[in-house]
C-alpha cells in the first residue's frame, strides 16, 4: 500500500507540508522538527562524531610513488644497475638512469591525474541537505554529524544509515545493498541505510550510524573511487609480463653460467655483457607508457569537465558498440515548455487551469514536466492538497487530493495518457498525432478512487491534454552523427511514449529513429528481447527493471555496452551497464554507480570520451609491439649465444643506446598521439603476432653479421669490432619495425624516425661519442654487409609482417 501523506486543511500548514508520524486532521497543524542547533553541533564535532569517512576519487600520494618505484622490474633492475656501478665505466649504467627518469615521469604524470580527479570529485560531490535550526542547508557529507536531519528528495542518495522522521510517500530502493530490485516503503521510525537512494516521494530522517560505522562504509571503504575494474589492456599487459618473466629466468642463468664460467674473458667484462644481455629482456617501459598514457587521458577528459571515476573506463567506452540513450537530459535539456492544452469530455480550461496550478504546488520537488505546469500555471491559494502520490517511473503518473475553496473535494492524476486511459479510447489518436510531431503529452483525469487504491487508474474521467515541448541539446544531432561514423550503435531507451521519443531522435538525425518499439510489447525471454533490441532503435514506456534487462539481453548478444542517465530509473542499468555514464546535474544515486560522470552535462563530450579511449588503446598496442619486440630479440640472442658458446656480443651501452632511439623516444611520442582506430579485442594476441616474427628477424640478422663478423676480424679489439657490426644490423632492423609502427605516415612521424636515424648517425661519426658508446665501424667490408643483412632482414620483415596481417586478422 502507498503511503499517504496528509496535509492540514484550515489553513494552519503550509500547502504541500510534509507530515510527521501521526495523520494531520483538521484539528492538528503539522509541527516539522527543527534538526540540531548550532551549539549540538558543535558538541558533537568536540566528541569527534563526524562523518569523517574519507573522500578520495584516487589513490593517495604515497601509493602512487610505492606503485610505481617497487615494481618487480625495478627491483632486477636496480640490483643489476648497482652490480654495473662497480664492475663497469658510468656509460653501461646508463639504464639505470633511463629507468629512474621513466618512474619520475611515471609518478609526476598520475599525481597531475590525480589533481585532476580530486578537484573534479570536489564538484561532483553529493551535497545533502541537512535541517539545522530549522532551516535547510545543502553541506559536504563530511560535515555530517550525529543526530542531523537530512531532508531527502527523489534521486537523492542516503549517505549515512538513520531513522526516518518524514515520510511522504518515500520509497526507497536498497538494491545496490541487498540486490532486491522492488523499492520499499518507507514509514516514520524505520531504519534507512547507507548506499540506498530515493526512487519516488520525500521526507527526512535523522543520522544515527556516521563516518566508519555506517552500513555502506563497512561494506566497503568507499574511499577508494580509483578501482581498477576490469581492463584487458592492464590485464593483457600482465599476462605478457609473465611470460617474459618464465623466459627471461632460464635463458639469464644459461647466459650468467656462459659468460661467466664457460668462457674464460675479463670478469668485469663477462659481467658487463651478461647484463648486457639481461636488462632489455624486460619491457619496463611497457607498464609505464600505459600509466602515462591513462593518466593523460585523465587531465585532457578533465578540462572537459569530465570526472572518470574508475581509470579503465576510457578504455571499456572506446571498446562500446552499443550505447544506450535516455532521451531526457541526454537528447533533450531539462527543462519543458507547456504549448498547448487541449480540453476533454466538456471539461471548463478556467477548472483545468485551477486543478494543474494545485497539481504543480503539490509536489515540493518537481521533476521537468511539472516544473512546466508550475511555470504556466499559478497556484489557486483557496485550493489545498490533502493527499499526495508522487510521480513514480514504474506507474508513470503522479495523483493528488484537493480540498477546493467552495469545500467541494476531487482526486485527479497526472501522467502518460497511454497508461491512464484504456486502449482504443478515442483521446489517444490525438495523443498520436501530438506525439508524432515530437511533443511530449500528459494526461489529467479525474478519479473516483482513494490514491493508495490499487485500481486508483481505473475508470479515470480523461480531462485535458498537456502539451509540452521538449528543449533539444543543440549538441546532440553532432553527437550522434559521430556514434553512427564510427559504427557505435546508438538505442534511444526511455520511459516517455515511444512515438514521440522516435519523433525528437528523428529530428536529430538518428539512423533508424522511425523504428520505434513500445517496451509493453517486448518478449520477456532474453534472447527474444535481444533479437527485438537488435532490431529496433527507439524505445519507449521501458520501466527501471526493463532498462537493466535489456542492457543484460544486449550483452547477452556480445556487444559492449554504455549507458547514459542522470535519473533514478537509471540506476540499476547504469550499474549493470559495461560503462555507466551519468551528467553531472543526475541524481546523487545515479553520480555514486556511473564510471564517467560528465559533470558539464554535456552529452558532446562523449565522443572525447570515445576517442580518448582509442588513442590509449590503439597507442598502447603499438608501442606494446615495439617493447615485446625487443624482448623477443634479446631472449632469442641470449639463448644463441649460450648454444653457440660465444661472447655476448652487446655491453649495456649498446642496448640502452638502441633502445633510446628505437623504442624509448619513439615510444613516448607515439603513445601520446591522435589515434581514432577502433578498440578491438584480444590485446595479447594482436602484439604478439607481430612482435614474435619481428624479434625473431631481428635476432636471426644481428647473429649472422655477429657470425660473420667474428670471422672476418682477428687481433685486438675484434670484439669491439665484432659488436659494432651487430649493432649497426640491430638498429637497422630496429628502425624498421619502428617505421612499420609508425604507419600511417604524418609529417611529425617520418620527423620522429627520421630525428632516431639520424642520432645514431651522429654517434657513429663524432669521435667522443664514438668513444662514449664503444661503437667504431672498421673497415669497409664488414659494415656494408652488415647494412645488406640488415635490409634483408628489413625485407623479410615487410613481407612476414604483411603475411600475418593477412593470416591472422585482428
Amino acid at each position: 500500500m502507498t503511503q499517504r501523506a496528509k496535509i492540514d486543511t484550515d489553513g494552519g500548514g503550509e500547502p504541500g507540508a510534509r507530515a510527521g508520524a501521526d495523520p494531520v486532521t483538521s484539528d492538528t497543524v503539522v509541527h516539522r522538527p527543527h534538526g540540531l542547533t548550532a551549539a549540538e553541533v558543535a558538541e558533537r564535532i568536540a566528541r569527534g562524531e563526524v562523518n569523517d569517512v574519507p573522500v578520495r576519487s584516487s589513490r593517495s600520494t604515497t601509493d602512487i610513488v610505492r606503485g610505481n618505484v617497487f615494481t618487480r622490474f625495478n627491483a632486477i633492475i636496480g640490483v643489476l644497475w648497482v652490480v654495473m656501478l662497480f664492475v663497469a665505466p658510468i656509460q653501461d649504467s646508463l639504464f639505470g638512469f633511463v629507468i629512474i627518469a621513466n618512474t619520475g615521469i611515471g609518478i609526476v604524470q598520475e599525481l597531475r591525474a590525480k589533481k585532476t580527479l580530486d578537484g573534479l570529485a570536489v564538484i561532483g560531490e553529493a551535497k545533502p541537505t541537512v535541517r539545522r535550526d530549522g532551516a535547510a542547508a545543502e553541506i559536504s557529507t563530511s560535515e555530517i554529524v550525529l543526530g542531523d536531519l537530512i531532508e531527502l528528495g527523489p534521486g537523492d542518495k542516503v549517505v549515512v544509515d538513520g531513522v526516518v522522521a518524514e515520510a511522504d510517500s518515500l520509497e526507497i530502493d536498497e538494491s545496490l545493498l541487498t540486490g532486491e530490485a522492488d523499492p520499499v516503503v518507507k514509514k516514520p521510525g524505520d531504519r534507512m541505510m547507507s548506499g540506498s537512494f530515493v526512487v519516488a516521494g520525500g521526507g527526512a530522517f535523522t543520522a544515527t550510524k556516521v563516518g566508519r560505522e555506517a552500513y555502506a562504509a563497512q561494506l566497503a571503504e568507499e574511499a577508494s573511487r580509483f578501482t581498477l575494474v576490469h581492463s584487458e589492456l592492464r590485464t593483457g599487459i600482465s599476462t605478457i609480463l609473465k611470460y617474459v618473466t618464465w623466459m627471461m629466468v632460464p635463458t639469464a642463468l644459461g647466459l650468467v653460467i656462459s659468460q661467466l664460467v664457460v668462457k674464460d674473458n675479463d670478469f668485469k667484462e663477462s659481467v658487463a655483457r651478461t647484463v648486457g644481455g639481461i636488462v632489455p629482456m624486460i619491457p619496463e617501459g611497457l607498464v609505464l607508457l600505459t600509466s602515462v598514457a591513462f593518466a593523460i587521458g585523465v587531465i585532457r577528459l578533465g578540462r572537459k569537465q569530465c570526472l572518470v571515476q574508475e581509470l579503465p573506463a576510457i578504455e571499456g567506452l572506446a571498446r562500446v558498440d552499443v550505447v544506450c540513450l535516455d532521451k531526457t537530459g541526454t537528447l533533450t535539456e531539462g527543462g519543458m515548455d507547456v504549448t498547448g492544452l487541449r480540453m476533454l469530455n466538456g471539461a471548463d480550461e478556467a477548472y483545468i487551469r485551477k486543478v494543474l496550478g494545485a497539481l504543480g504546488e503539490s509536489d515540493p520537488r518537481p521533476n521537468a514536466s511539472l516544473q512546466a505546469i508550475v511555470d504556466a500555471y499559478p497556484d489557486s491559494v483557496d485550493w489545498r492538497c490533502t493527499e499526495s502520490l508522487p510521480f513514480s517511473s514504474a506507474r508513470k503518473y503522479s495523483g493528488a487530493a484537493f480540498s477546493e475553496g467552495d469545500g467541494e473535494s476531487s482526486t485527479w492524476l497526472l501522467g502518460a495518457p497511454d497508461v491512464l486511459l484504456p486502449a482504443g479510447d478515442a483521446s489517444l489518436a490525438e495523443v498520436d498525432r501530438l506525439n508524432e510531431q515530437g511533443l511530449r503529452v500528459l494526461l489529467l483525469a479525474r478519479t473516483a478512487h482513494e490514491l493508495d487504491s490499487p485500481d486508483v487508474a481505473k475508470d479515470a474521467r480523461a480531462s485535458a491534454l498537456v502539451v509540452l515541448e521538449q528543449r533539444l541539446r543543440p549538441d546532440a544531432a553532432d553527437t550522434l552523427a559521430y556514434f553512427a561514423d564510427q559504427n557505435v550503435t546508438a538505442k534511444v531507451i526511455s520511459g516517455d511514449n515511444a512515438v514521440s521519443v522516435g519523433a525528437v531522435a528523428g529530428k536529430l538525425g538518428l539512423p533508424g529513429a522511425e523504428n520505434t518499439v513500445d517496451a509493453r510489447t517486448l518478449p520477456a525471454d532474453r534472447d527474444e528481447m535481444a533479437k527485438a533490441l537488435d532490431a529496433g532503435t527507439v524505445f519507449g514506456r521501458v520501466t527501471p527493471q526493463q532498462k537493466r534487462e535489456m542492457v543484460a539481453a544486449l550483452q547477452s548478444r556480445g556487444h559492449t555496452v554504455a549507458m547514459t542517465g542522470d535519473g533514478v530509473n537509471d540506476v540499476l542499468a547504469l550499474k549493470d551497464a559495461d560503462i555507466g555514464v551519468s551528467m553531472g546535474s543526475g541524481s546523487e544515486a545515479t553520480r555514486a554507480v556511473a564510471q564517467i560522470v560528465l559533470l558539464n552535462n554535456s552529452f558532446a563530450t562523449l565522443p572525447s570520451v570515445v576517442g580518448e579511449g582509442r588513442r590509449v588503446i590503439g597507442n598502447i598496442t603499438r608501442v606494446a609491439t615495439l617493447f615485446l619486440t625487443k624482448t623477443v630479440y634479446s631472449v632469442l640472442l641470449a639463448i644463441l649465444v649460450v648454444v653457440s658458446q660465444v661472447e655476448y656480443p652487446f655491453l649495456p651501452r649498446h642496448l640502452t643506446l638502441l633502445s633510446t632511439l628505437t623504442i624509448g623516444i619513439p615510444a613516448f611520442f607515439l603513445a601520446l598521439a591522435p589515434n581514432k582506430e577502433r578498440a578491438k579485442p584480444h590485446f595479447v594476441r594482436r602484439v604478439m603476432r607481430y612482435a614474435i616474427p619481428a624479434g625473431t628477424i631481428a635476432a636471426a640478422a644481428t647473429f649472422a653479421t655477429y657470425l660473420l663478423a667474428r670471422h672476418h676480424y682477428t687481433g685486438p679489439g675484434a670484439l669491439d669490432a665484432e659488436t659494432s657490426a651487430a649493432t649497426l644490423t640491430l638498429f637497422l632492423v630496429s628502425m624498421w619495425v619502428l617505421a612499420i609502427i609508425a604507419r600511417p605516415y604524418t609529417w611529425w612521424r617520418i620527423a620522429l624516425v627520421a630525428a632516431m636515424g639520424g642520432a645514431f648517425l651522429l654517434v657513429l661519426v663524432v669521435p667522443w661519442l664514438q668513444d662514449f658508446f664503444a661503437l667504431k665501424l672498421v673497415g669497409v667490408t664488414m659494415p656494408w654487409t652488415a647494412v645488406a643483412i640488415a635490409a634483408a632482414g628489413s625485407a623479410v620483415l615487410e613481407f612476414a609482417w604483411r603475411w600475418v596481417g593477412r593470416r591472422f586478422p585482428a
